[in-house]
């Protein structure tokens, strides 16, 4: 594996108006949906402003409707009537089952490091809260005893939960099977340029109006200017990023980040603060850039130099960066050394 000696912690957008050509000015919108904000951009020669503002509306609308469906915390949702399904099956959308059967698929290739029904650990740990701490060792143990992905049970339609603590959390995918199918809604309504970022779960549809690449930024995690230390270009691709930086808090001088090992309940200690997925479907990013950081730097390399059409880059906690096989040649950097 190629190593770097910069930080990547998150990714954000190198595409201002000066990306664009003039007969393409950027059209874009920003919203808070999904609990974080939500930035839509098209660049695209073949609409008006009105018709992109118009598709943008279209894409946040589609982005509630599965919110809607897919969120632990809204009532009424696919997932929360599962978790308060008292054992009894539930019918939900084909959307929910997409999601489910694609979490469990990551579940069994993972050994459980990704795992839906953490749900009753994220609740406890409370990350969200205003005021968030450390949990008694005592409740913690007792619900991880109860995290187990096979207690959900998917029979066609209907959703089982087959243990009375079992609940589940899309939280580590969701966004990215809406990410996915905001880029369908946009490429089926002729949109050939466009950037979708829903609280830093990228998808690029086509390329810049000039024809090259995208570039997904790489910020310098130890400023807070937003100064770049390096990019990726890509186009019709997906760049996620999870990390011990995104939510956290400080306990005793300690601090406590939000990515949760199901296998001890407590925030990951691996040595990773950072991974990065590129992939051709974002739903694939989401899931791995969680299970490859639970995973660890060893195993979650190895996951990812199996699989087809996705990489990564992996950080730990030294600043040290590491490549999945052949993700250095799309790496644009600044100061490096192999």
């Amino acid at each position: 594996m190629k190593k770097l000696f910069f930080m990547l912690i998150s990714v954000f957008l190198l595409t201002s108006c000066s990306n664009a050509t003039s007969e393409a000015e950027p059209v874009s919108q920003t919203d808070f949906l999904l609990n974080t904000v939500c930035t839509i951009t098209i660049y695209n020669e073949k609409n008006t402003e009105k018709d992109s503002n118009e598709l943008i509306t279209g894409a946040f609308d589609l982005c509630r409707e599965y919110e809607n469906t897919l969120s632990r915390t809204i009532e009424g949702s696919d997932v929360y009537k599962i978790n308060h399904s008292n054992g009894k099956p539930v019918t939900v959308s084909d959307s929910t089952i997409e999601v489910l059967n694609c979490a469990e698929k990551y579940s069994k290739d993972s050994n459980g490091a990704f795992d839906i029904s953490i749900a009753p650990l994220s609740i406890l740990w409370n990350f969200e809260g205003d005021n968030p701490t450390v949990p008694p060792d005592a409740e913690i143990s007792a619900l991880v005893q109860e995290v187990d992905y096979t207690k959900v049970k998917v029979n066609g339609n209907d959703v089982t939960l087959e243990a009375p603590v079992t609940a589940i959390d899309l939280g580590g995918i969701a966004k990215g099977y809406i990410a996915d199918r905001v880029s369908e809604y946009l490429e089926t309504n002729n949109v050939t340029s466009a950037i979708i970022n829903l609280g830093g779960n990228i998808y690029t549809v086509g390329t810049k109006p000039d024809g090259n690449n995208f570039n997904i930024g790489i910020q310098d995690p130890s400023k807070t200017d937003g100064s770049i230390l390096g990019y990726v270009a890509v186009s019709n691709k997906s760049v996620v990023t999870s990390g011990s930086y995104e939510r956290y808090f400080i306990q005793d001088g300690k601090k406590y980040h939000h990515i949760l090992d199901p296998s001890t309940g407590y925030p990951v200690e691996n040595g990773l603060c950072s991974v990065s997925i590129i992939s051709d479907n974002s739903i694939d990013g989401d899931s791995l850039s969680t299970t490859c950081f639970v995973l660890g730097k060893d195993e979650g390399m190895k996951l990812i130099n199996s699989l087809d059409g996705v990489q990564a880059i992996f950080i730990d906690d030294n600043g040290e960066m590491y490549f999945s096989d052949g993700i250095g040649k799309d790496v644009i950097y600044t100061e490096y050394t192999e």
